[in-house]
C-alpha cells in the first residue's frame, strides 16, 4: 500500500488575510482558490520544495468544523534554520528564537494571523537525497 499526505486544511477567520500572509510573507506558492459553488472556497498553498499543502477555505466541512487558530505545530523541515528564520524575520515574520534540543535538531517557530503555529524544524543529519 502507498500513500502520500497531500493537504492539511488550516482553519482561519479571513481568507484573503491568511493568503497574503502564507504567500507574500512566508513564500508558500499559490497552488489554485477556486469557488466551486455559492458559498464555497478553497485556496490550496504549498510551501517551497513540498510535496504537502495547505488548505485555507470556507462553505466545507474541513474548514468551517475548526476554529480559527487551533492547527498547532506544523513541522517545515528546512536545511538551514538560521537561514530561513533570517529570510522570514526580513518579511516580517515573528519567528521565535532558535531552540537547539540537542542530537542535531533544531526548532523556531511563528504563528498564522489566526494563531495557528508553524515550526521550522533542523535535522542536521538531514542533507541532500535525505532532505
Amino acid at each position: 500500500m502507498k500513500m502520500k499526505l497531500e493537504l492539511v486544511p488550516i482553519p482561519v477567520a479571513d481568507i484573503d488575510r491568511s493568503k497574503a500572509f502564507y504567500t507574500r510573507q512566508v513564500g508558500f506558492v499559490e497552488d489554485l482558490d477556486v469557488r466551486p459553488a455559492e458559498g464555497v472556497r478553497v485556496v490550496q498553498l504549498t510551501p517551497p520544495g513540498s510535496a504537502c499543502s495547505i488548505g485555507i477555505g470556507t462553505g466545507l466541512p474541513a474548514y468551517d468544523d475548526m476554529s480559527p487558530g487551533t492547527v498547532k505545530s506544523l513541522h517545515l523541515v528546512v536545511a538551514d534554520i538560521e537561514q530561513t528564520r533570517a529570510d522570514l524575520l526580513g518579511r516580517d515574520v515573528d519567528v521565535s528564537a532558535v531552540l537547539d534540543v540537542g542530537g542535531g535538531v533544531r526548532y523556531a517557530s511563528f504563528s498564522d494571523p489566526d494563531g495557528n503555529t508553524l515550526t521550522l524544524q533542523e535535522m542536521a543529519w538531514r542533507t541532500g537525497d535525505s532532505y
